[in-house]
C-alpha cells in the first residue's frame, strides 16, 4: 500500500474564488485572474530593479494584504512562492511552513472574510487545525488576523474614517466596519500589536474597501480607499500595489489632497486603467472604471500609463502624471495629445495646459442651483400673472418672478440648459457615449431648477444656438470627458473646453480642422463619443 503524502497542492477546478458573490460595495472580491495580473506587474518590476531576479525565488520577502477578503492575493502569492522556492527548500512541507509562517500575512476586514481567507490560504478556517496545510502555527488565526475594532467618535463622526456615529454605532451584533489598518494614529505600532515585533513588509498589496455606505449611498457615499493607500505608504514598503476606483483621477468627495499626493509622487511607476469596472469585477456597479497602480519606493521616475477597454488593444505610454497648469490626471493617452493641440492653438503655443482666462468656456457655466431651486422643486402647473417658466425635474412648471433671488441677470437673456447629471445605463461604463445629456435652448423669461446648469447669458438667439451646436460636437464632449470623474457634469468639468466665436453653427469638421487633428485622433474621439442629435430624435445605441 502506497502511503499518501501528508501535504499536496491540489488543483482546484472550478476555482471557488471565481464563484463567490460580493458581500457589499466595500467588500468586492478580486477575481483570481486579475490578482495574478497585478502579481505579474509586481514581479516584472522586481526583476527589472534586481538584475533579473525572480521575486518568487526569494525566501526573505514579506507580503502583506492589509484588507484581505477572499484571501486570493495571499493564496496566489503562496502558490508562486511554492514553485519558486522548490530548489532552495526541496521538502514541500518545510517549504509551505516557511512561506505561510514567515512570508505571507493578512489583516481581514470582517470576521467572515477572516474565515474565508484562512480557508483559501491554509485550506482550513483554523491555521493550526488538523486539515491545515501549515504545521507551524500555535493559534487558530495564523498570520491572518482579525479582531473587532470600534470607531473613535468625535462630534458624531469617526476621527479616523469619517463614518457617521448615528449609522454605525449600532451595538455588537452587527459589523462595525472600523477597519484595523486605518483606525490608528501609529500604523507601525498597530502592526507590532497584531503580528508581534517590528514588522517590515517588502510588498503591500490588495483590494481595499472603496467606500463606507453609512447613509451616503451610491455615488454620494464617502470614499475611504485613499486612507488605506496613505497608511500603506507610511509603512514604506519596497513595493505597493492596490486596485482602486479611477474616480480619484479627476474628482471624488474629499480626494483633492490624495490626488495631489499621488500625482506629485514620482514613485508611482505604473497605472493600469480599466474604463469599465465590469471588465475587472463582473456584476459590480462601479461607475468610472477601476485601476491598479504600482508604487516603487526606491526607483522614482515617469509612470507607465496603460488604458484598457474590453478586448481592444491597450494604449500604453510613459509620461508624467501631472501636466503643467492641470490639477487632475488626464486619463487617456490619446486625449492628452489632443488636449495639447487644442491648448496650443488657443494659447499661442504656451506649454501650460491651462487655457487663457478669456478662453475658458467654464466662465459661461453656472454653479449648481443657478436660480436657487433644488432638484426636488416643483413649480405650479398653471401660469399666473408675472410667473416665469421653470425647467425642472420631469418637465416644466411656473413660479412667480419675484420669488427668484439668484441668477437674476440670466432670466431675461438667451441661454443654454445642460443636465447636471449625464444620462446612463445603470452603473455600466460603455463606449461610445454622449458624455452629457442633450442640451437645449433657454428662452428669455425662463429659469431652471438644480436639475440643469445654465450656460450664458447671450444677447441673441444666434449666439445661444451657436453654443448649442458646439456642445453637440464630439471634440467638445471629449474635452469634457477628460475632466469628468463621474456622472455629474459640474462647471469644473468644462475646464478644458475653450470658447469660440458664437457667430456660426459649429461642427466637428470645423473643429478638427481648426486644431489640426490627425485621422487617428479623430478615430479615437469617435470611438469614445457618440453623435448627438439636437432635434430630439434618437441617437444610435444607448445613452451611455
Amino acid at each position: 500500500m502506497i502511503e499518501q503524502a501528508s501535504f499536496t497542492l491540489r488543483g482546484r477546478n472550478p476555482d471557488v474564488l471565481t464563484c463567490i458573490a460580493n458581500l457589499s460595495n466595500d467588500e468586492v472580491f478580486t477575481p483570481p485572474e486579475f490578482a495574478n495580473r497585478m502579481l505579474d506587474t509586481l514581479a516584472e518590476a522586481w526583476a527589472a530593479n534586481n538584475g533579473g531576479a525572480n521575486l518568487w525565488a526569494d525566501s526573505s520577502v514579506r507580503f502583506l494584504d492589509p484588507f484581505t477578503k477572499s484571501g486570493v492575493f495571499l493564496r496566489e502569492i503562496t502558490s508562486r512562492l511554492t514553485k519558486g522556492l522548490a530548489a532552495q527548500i526541496p521538502d514541500l512541507q518545510k517549504r509551505a511552513n516557511h512561506i505561510l509562517t514567515q512570508q505571507v500575512f493578512g489583516i481581514a476586514i470582517t470576521e467572515l472574510t477572516s474565515l474565508l481567507a484562512r480557508r483559501s490560504l491554509y485550506c482550513s478556517k483554523q491555521a493550526n487545525g488538523p486539515h491545515s496545510i501549515a504545521k507551524g502555527f500555535t493559534n487558530d488565526a495564523g498570520n491572518i488576523w482579525f479582531e473587532r475594532m470600534e470607531h473613535s467618535w468625535a462630534n458624531g463622526k469617526c476621527k479616523f474614517c469619517g463614518a457617521s456615529q448615528q449609522t454605525l454605532d449600532r451595538g455588537d451584533d452587527l459589523e462595525s466596519h472600523a477597519y484595523a489598518f486605518i483606525h490608528t494614529d501609529n500604523i507601525r505600532t498597530r502592526l507590532a500589536e497584531i503580528f508581534g515585533g517590528d514588522m517590515q513588509f517588502d510588498v503591500i498589496l490588495g483590494n481595499p474597501p472603496y467606500q463606507l455606505d453609512d447613509g451616503g449611498f451610491g455615488t454620494s457615499a464617502a470614499p475611504i480607499y485613499q486612507l488605506f493607500v496613505q497608511q500603506a505608504k507610511a509603512l514604506e514598503p519596497r513595493y505597493l500595489s492596490m486596485v482602486i476606483p479611477s474616480r480619484w483621477f479627476a474628482g471624488g468627495k474629499g480626494l483633492d489632497e490624495f490626488r495631489d499626493s499621488m500625482l506629485t509622487d514620482e514613485r508611482l511607476r505604473s497605472i493600469n486603467d480599466y474604463l469599465s469596472a465590469a471588465d475587472v469585477f463582473p456584476g459590480v456597479g462601479l461607475k468610472g472604471g477601476v485601476c491598479y497602480f504600482l508604487w516603487d519606493r526606491d526607483n522614482p521616475g515617469t509612470c507607465q500609463v496603460t488604458t484598457q477597454y474590453k478586448d481592444e488593444e491597450p494604449s500604453i505610454t510613459s509620461r508624467q502624471l501631472l501636466e503643467e497648469g492641470v490639477d487632475v490626471f488626464i486619463r487617456f493617452n490619446e486625449g492628452l495629445a489632443i488636449l495639447k493641440k487644442v491648448v496650443a492653438v488657443e494659447s499661442k503655443g504656451a506649454k501650460s495646459l491651462s487655457l487663457p482666462e478669456s478662453k475658458r468656456f467654464e466662465r459661461l457655466v453656472s454653479s449648481r442651483k443657478p436660480f436657487g431651486l433644488d432638484t426636488s422643486f416643483k413649480g405650479k402647473m398653471a401660469k399666473g400673472k408675472d410667473d416665469i417658466l421653470v425647467y425642472q425635474n420631469g418637465g416644466t412648471g411656473y413660479i412667480h418672478k419675484n420669488s427668484i433671488a439668484t441668477g437674476l441677470p440670466l432670466i431675461d437673456k438667451w441661454k443654454v440648459y445642460a443636465g447636471y447629471a449625464a444620462p446612463g445605463t445603470g452603473n455600466k461604463d460603455t463606449y461610445p457615449h454622449r458624455i452629457i445629456s442633450t442640451p437645449f435652448l433657454g428662452e428669455p423669461g425662463t429659469i431652471s431648477s438644480e436639475t440643469y446648469l445654465c450656460i450664458g447669458p447671450f444677447d441673441t438667439k444666434t449666439e445661444a444656438e451657436s453654443v448649442l451646436s458646439y456642445l453637440s460636437c464630439r471634440l467638445t464632449r471629449l474635452l469634457i470627458l477628460l475632466h469628468k470623474p463621474s456622472q455629474h457634469v459640474t462647471r469644473k468639468v468644462y475646464t478644458f473646453v475653450p470658447t469660440q466665436k458664437w457667430t456660426k453653427r459649429w461642427t466637428d469638421k470645423l473643429l478638427y480642422a481648426k486644431y489640426g487633428l490627425t485621422a487617428s485622433e479623430i478615430a479615437f474621439i469617435e470611438k469614445l463619443v457618440r453623435p448627438m442629435n439636437l432635434d430630439g430624435g434618437s441617437d444610435s445605441g444607448d445613452d451611455e
